[in-house]
């Protein structure tokens, strides 16, 4: 279809259904189109009598035959060939009166007719009545144009001036190309509202089933409410009722009856919630019957009060009613009020404090009944007022919240309220206190009160079913759906139990006390009552497994194992989590903080211990594991060691028999020399007068050639027979001015000397083999600037010194040619040298080595090639202690050579 052609993107539903609603459209059209020029064409009647009179009758005809055609399209067009073929239909239709017009204009003056102008009339009703595509109103202008031109062609008289034809045929393009924009402009918003439309109807039809698959779905939701809470309580109650003649009949046994009165406990709990769902489906269906009767209300008021005063002295806290007693009687629904006033009292007692207050007070204002509940517990934020009457909805719904609970008892108590006519409102602050008010219409009696129920203790199984269950469901409400303020859990305290240790996290005290009594006599259980509290305790006591519930305050299961597993120490402690959420989204995210196993509750006390006991026999056998690891990979660092030591011992031995060879053989020509030398000094006086410069500078030669070799020999002698001498205090001013006079020949003329040295700055060594250190130090810095074209920089040697924490730094820094990177790790190696031949032999830095480590130091380089090196000398300001000295003192002498 040629509106598909438009720049809208549609999805093919909207076309299909667009091609009906076109299809629709133009049969509209054509039968709109039919009635036009069956109407119209006649009527050009007039037009013919004032303009050509003289073929008024031969016009009518031809109008009449037009009219007659088009009745009988009009007729086709309700047949079903009409029907599949419209489009050729509609083609035509407007093609006949633009035939009959270009006759006319043949039978009259050709080209020079006025009658041309209806054939623009004809193409300006095709464009605002017809839905054509600007494509198909394109081909009716062409053929519309082919007949007019025919018609001017083939009149008999000659064409008196092409301009009037060029004039008509101009207007008549003019007109099409027109009416062909309107088609297309008109498509595309055709196309559009239709689409529009359509998304419309169809939001509006999803809406439609969507609301009323809800409403279903909510009537279904309160049925299965209504029957679960029902099928609930059927064995909730045979569970309840066997528990209260155990609790009667069973022996004094402590673990026994710690363990009936945990499952009695929590069996009312789970009845009081049932109870509230089912209130909650009644109040929804609305099949609530408000049932008024007397009642005394400050009687009422002070006898719940009383009912949660073991509720609130277990989590520590105040009650107080104030109720006065010119209240008296009034008509209300009793079991409606209860369930109200317990609600909110409840509600308060779990929100506060321990040490805090709670205070429930009745009045009458304005003939309503108002009861307010004040409390001094944690308030509520502003932005979370409008939501708290809401059902099933929590300001903390987090795994982290501090306070339990459905969020089903405010919602129920505002929905009470509204059943007896009445309104409930809130005002709070945080961190101050909150008061709830309930307003409902006061109308008095003079007729005596109703009894009420029967409360706690009332009613034995089996004395008439329907009385003990009502007495039973009673006492449910009156049960607090909330456990008592959990004690501070105590330390471990140590001692010689070989049982495995285990920290076990809680925010549930029943919870807790139930888990500790399964595996107490297997573990020493560590409590915690919140997630950080668990982690402390890890961190402190190092159990061999932790157990975690998953919703707990502060910091979940969750994020208690992810802390615990990120630091080294706690990493391989196996966890177990314990959750009530049994979905695969849960179970992935226990295993990804690094949790070992999770349980889904309820489980099998069978299972837990099952899974405690692999756990931490994995846990062991890892750390027996890794403790094996550790002492091969030490036992391994200690071969290592010992192998480089004995290769670097025979390395030294070799050397130093090399080397001692060497020395015996050069001492003795090297002294002949020497004496030979001396010698030709004397004989300087017997030399003619102009030989003895040349005679002073051989001689000289001579000297310097025989220094070096005397420096390598002592050098040698150092590396393979070192000094050792006694340690002790050297003022290091003193030793550094001492080797810096040894090189003043050379410092004077070729470097600037920096030194930064503290006053009277003590260093523990031995001065002589310190001073033979820094020589060594300061000659290379000297050779390493000497080889460097400095520029306008000037050859600087830097020493500076400090001392940190009982240790003295040296630092030797200067600016020459530095040391490139691959060497910086060979610099001490005995025999490493980057000078050229003949410059030396690579032992200074490593006799230096040598010497640092003998007197407890250490030594180390740092350099950037081409702008600097620095030494760092590390020793000891003083000696460790007086033993130790005599000790290191004993142990140089004794490394004196034989």
């Amino acid at each position: 279809m040629a509106e598909t052609s438009t720049d809208l993107t549609l999805d093919p539903e909207i076309l299909e259904n667009y091609k009906v609603y076109d299809r629709r459209v133009r049969i509209d059209t054509i039968k709109l189109f039919c009635w036009l020029i069956f109407t119209l064409m006649p009527a050009g009647f007039t037009l013919d009598y004032f303009v050509y009179p003289d073929h008024l009758w031969a016009f009518l005809k031809m109008r009449l035959v037009c009219s007659a055609i088009v009745a009988v399209l009009w007729v086709m067009v309700q047949t079903s060939f009409g029907l599949k073929y419209y489009r050729a239909l509609g083609f035509i239709l407007p093609l006949l009166p633009c035939f009959f017009i270009s006759l006319m204009i043949w039978e009259t003056n050709g080209v020079s007719s006025t009658y041309y102008a209806g054939l623009n009339l004809v193409i300006l009703a095709i464009g605002m009545v017809c839905p054509w595509t600007y494509q198909e109103n394109l081909w009716e202008g062409m053929v519309i144009m082919a007949m007019y031109v025919l018609a001017c062609l083939l009149h008999p008289e000659p064409m008196p001036s092409f301009g009037v034809l060029f004039n008509n045929l101009y207007f008549i393009i003019l007109t099409q190309i027109i009416v062909g924009a309107s088609s297309w402009s008109q498509g595309k918003l055709r196309l559009r509202e239709f689409a529009l439309r359509f998304e419309v109807d169809r939001s509006s039809r999803m809406l439609k089933e969507t609301n009323e698959k809800l409403v279903e779905m909510d009537r279904m939701k309160s049925q299965f409410f209504a029957n679960i809470s029902h099928e609930l309580r059927t064995p909730l109650t045979l569970m309840l009722a066997p528990l209260e003649e155990l609790q009667r009949q069973v022996p004094p046994d402590p673990q026994v009856t710690e363990t009936l009165r945990l499952m009695r406990t929590n069996g009312m709990r789970l009845l009081k919630l049932i109870n509230d769902l089912l209130d909650l489906v009644k109040l929804e269906s609305g099949r609530v019957e408000v049932k008024r009767e007397p009642v005394s209300i400050p009687e009422m008021i002070r006898g719940l009060a009383q009912s949660v005063q073991p509720a609130a002295r277990g989590r520590k806290v105040r009650l107080s009613a104030s109720v006065p007693d010119g209240l008296g009687v009034a008509l209300l629904d009793r079991d409606k009020m209860e369930k109200i006033v317990l609600n909110l009292l409840f509600n308060s007692v779990k929100f506060t404090s321990a040490g805090g207050e709670v205070a429930v007070e009745a009045t009458e204002e304005e003939g309503e009944l108002v009861i307010r509940v004040r409390d001094t517990g944690v308030g509520i934020s502003e932005k979370d007022l409008p939501f708290i009457f809401d059902r099933f909805w929590q300001a903390d719904a987090t795994a982290q919240r501090k306070y339990q609970g459905t969020g089903i008892g405010l919602a129920l108590v505002r929905e009470l309220t509204e059943a007896q006519g009445g309104k409930v409102s809130v005002e709070s602050q945080v961190g101050k206190g909150t008061v709830m008010t309930v307003r409902v219409p006061l109308e008095r009696t003079t007729e005596a009160p109703a009894e009420p129920s029967e409360g706690e203790g009332a009613g034995v199984p089996g004395s008439g079913s329907d009385q003990w269950l009502a007495k039973l469901y009673r006492r449910a409400e009156l049960f607090p759906a909330m456990t008592e303020a959990a004690e501070k859990p105590q330390g471990w305290e140590g001692g010689s139990s070989k049982r495995p240790r285990l920290v076990l996290a809680d925010d549930e005290p029943d919870m807790l006390r139930f888990v500790k009594s399964q595996l107490g006599r297997d573990y020493e259980i560590l409590e915690a009552v919140n997630g950080t509290e668990a982690v402390e305790k890890t961190r402190q006591y190092l159990p061999e497994v932790v157990v975690l519930d998953m919703m707990m305050p502060e910091k979940d299961g969750i994020e208690a194992c992810r802390e615990i597993k990120a630091e080294p120490a706690t990493r391989t402690i196996p966890v177990l989590l314990l959750t009530a959420w049994a979905e695969e989204k849960t179970k992935l995210a226990a295993l990804q903080a690094g949790a070992s196993d999770f349980l889904t509750k309820p489980f099998s006390t069978t299972e837990l211990h099952v899974r405690v006991k692999n756990l931490i026999a994995s846990h062991r056998t890892q750390s027996e594991l890794s403790r094996q690891n550790l002492r091969l990979e030490s036992a391994l660092e200690q071969l290592k060691e010992t192998e480089s030591s004995l290769v670097q011992s025979e390395k030294m031995s070799s050397l130093g028999r090399m080397s001692a060879g060497m020395i015996h053989e050069i001492n003795n020509p090297l002294n002949y020399a020497l004496s030979a030398l001396n010698v030709l000094k004397g004989l300087r006086a017997k030399w003619p007068e102009g030989e003895r410069a040349k005679l002073d500078d051989l001689m000289a030669d001579m000297q310097e050639g025989m220094t070096r070799v005397q420096r390598i020999v002592s050098d040698l002698r150092d590396f393979t027979h070192p000094h050792g001498r006694a340690l002790g205090p050297v003022d290091l001013e003193e030793a550094l001015a001492t080797a810096l006079r040894f090189l003043g020949h050379e410092t004077e003329k070729n470097a600037r000397i920096v030194l930064t040295v503290p006053k009277n700055q003590q260093v523990f060594a031995e001065k002589n083999n310190l001073t033979h250190v820094f020589v060594n130090l300061f000659q290379n810095a000297l050779d390493a600037m000497k080889a460097k074209d400095h520029g306008d920089e000037k050859p600087t040697l830097a020493i500076t010194v400090e001392e940190k924490n009982g240790r003295v730094l040296i630092r030797v820094r200067d600016n020459g040619t530095g040391i490139a990177p691959r060497h910086l790790d060979k610099i001490f190696d005995p025999f490493f040298t980057t000078k050229d031949v003949g410059q030396g032999m690579g032992l200074g830095l490593s006799i230096c080595y040598r010497i640092v480590k003998d007197m407890g130091g250490e030594i180390s380089a740092a350099s950037e090639e081409g702008k600097f090196t620095e030494f760092t000398l590390d020793l000891p300001a003083q000696a460790p202690s007086t033993k130790g000295a005599e000790e290191a003192s004993r142990d140089l002498a004794g490394r004196q050579p034989s």
